[in-house]
């Protein structure tokens, strides 16, 4: 749902809550919007307070988990179905969290006066993780990553928060922990269960004059060198 078509069913008294994406990022920037656009009446802005409070009890519970890209692999890796997670690991985001380990990254932090190592770095970590401050990658000591299992593999957590240490799956596609199951078969309703259809406004999240090393981006000519879609004929069926 795009934020014209949110403002449109906002003033025809439409608005379903169950069709507004459920990812908690994009119903704070629905809000804002809907905050700084609207010429709002009495009546109006007691409505708005209702949705407010509605979506802001949603955006609090943390609803949906980030399981990291390797869980996504397990489904993503067939070369029959396209080998996404391949190309992934061959693309600019899985790398994303090591390059804050380089030393052009130490460079700009000592620049910008950081008090902590650019890996370690709000400002640096929340476009070079999975789910920074949402519910996904923590900083973690050395400790947390010796745990191991009774077979003496690393735990389940481990793995998952080893797993968010890039720009993975998630970043673009939302948490997965709820729509994991049900994408493959019914679309429609992942998206009400944390699955983003990813585009520019996703993209530019990152992509922005923010970032010291930006340069000038092209949606059009940058999302060619990342995408992964299914072979052809393999569309899914169920997307309306």
């Amino acid at each position: 749902m795009v934020e014209d078509e949110f403002i449109v069913l906002f003033h025809e008294n439409r608005l379903d809550l169950n069709r507004v994406n459920t990812n908690k990022r994009y119903r704070y920037l629905l809000l804002t919007y809907v905050l700084k656009k609207l010429e709002l009446s009495g009546g109006e802005m007691l409505r708005l307070f209702i949705i407010t409070i509605s979506i802001s009890g949603l955006l609090l519970a943390g609803d949906f988990g980030y399981i990291g890209s390797a869980a996504c692999g397990k489904c993503h890796k067939s070369s029959k179905k396209g080998a996404q997670l391949k190309a992934w690991e061959k693309g600019p985001h899985a790398g994303a969290f090591e390059t804050l380990k380089s030393e052009e990254a130490a460079k700009i932090a000592a620049e910008k006066e950081l008090t902590v190592p650019a890996y370690e770095a709000s400002e640096c970590l929340k476009c070079h993780v999975t789910g920074w401050n949402d519910g996904g990658y923590e900083i973690k000591d050395a400790e947390f990553y010796a745990q191991v299992n009774e077979k003496g593999k690393p735990t389940k957590e481990v793995k998952r928060m080893a797993g968010l240490q890039a720009v993975g799956c998630e970043s673009c596609h939302g948490a997965g922990s709820e729509y994991k199951k049900v994408h493959k078969k019914d679309y429609e309703t992942s998206l009400t269960l944390g699955l983003v259809t990813p585009d520019e406004k996703v993209c530019v999240t990152c992509h922005n004059e923010e970032s010291p090393t930006y340069k000038e981006f092209n949606y059009e000519e940058k999302v060619t060198e990342i995408t992964h879609p299914f072979p052809e004929g393999m569309e899914r069926k169920n997307r309306k």
